[in-house]
């Protein structure tokens, strides 16, 4: 499942190019708003758990756990929503995008810290960096908040670089088909919160 192969000239593996599928699902269910995303997500994480543990980037290798736990959350979430009511899309007040970019920041400077000083990473800080803002738009994902997409294009667009670098060519592809994916789902999102507040 980890074999080599060449595809248009990049090389990759059958693990990765499963992955790759298994994400592409899960964003469009996302944007959706179709529970059965959470489910995709889960298998894609499992595979790119593998994946990015090869490629030495262990924080998004250990982001990938953290996102099978957190889609089990988010399942249940958008299927349970709270006592009172159903989940909807809404907004983020500025409150919660003060504790929003709070815990981004806290997060990749713990995130950094251990990478650098305990893994043999050769990009720790980036690493960090972009498993902590994944871990904030995943959170915000699993709640509805419409600016859960403003961190995933944030996020996908510093990820295709990362992969890039890192040789994992079809998952620089795929985060730059995220871009994409994330600007539609905020546009849809967009939408839903105005007619909902």
């Amino acid at each position: 499942m980890n074999d080599t192969l060449a595809l248009f000239g990049f090389s990759t593996t059958p693990l990765e190019l499963i992955s790759f599928a298994l994400a592409v699902t899960t964003v469009l269910l996302n944007i959706r708003q179709n529970h059965w995303a959470w489910l995709f997500s889960i298998a894609s994480s499992s595979t790119y758990a593998v994946v990015f543990f090869d490629a030495r980037l262990y924080g998004d290798s250990g982001l990938q756990l953290v996102f099978i736990a957190a889609s089990v959350w988010g399942w249940w979430q958008w299927l349970r929503g709270t006592e009172e009511t159903k989940l909807v899309v809404t907004r983020l007040d500025r409150a919660g995008w003060s504790w929003a970019l709070l815990g981004w920041g806290a997060a990749f400077l713990a995130l950094s810290w251990f990478l650098a000083n305990y893994t043999n990473t050769d990009v720790p800080h980036i690493d960090g960096f972009l498993t902590a803002g994944s871990l904030v738009g995943q959170l915000l994902l699993a709640r509805k908040k419409v600016e859960n997409w403003h961190v995933w294009v944030i996020v996908d667009v510093l990820y295709v670089g990362l992969y890039v670098f890192k040789d994992l060519h079809v998952t620089a592809v795929l985060y730059a088909v995220f871009v994409v994916l994330a600007a539609r789902g905020l546009r849809a999102w967009s939408k839903l919160a105005k007619v909902q507040s």
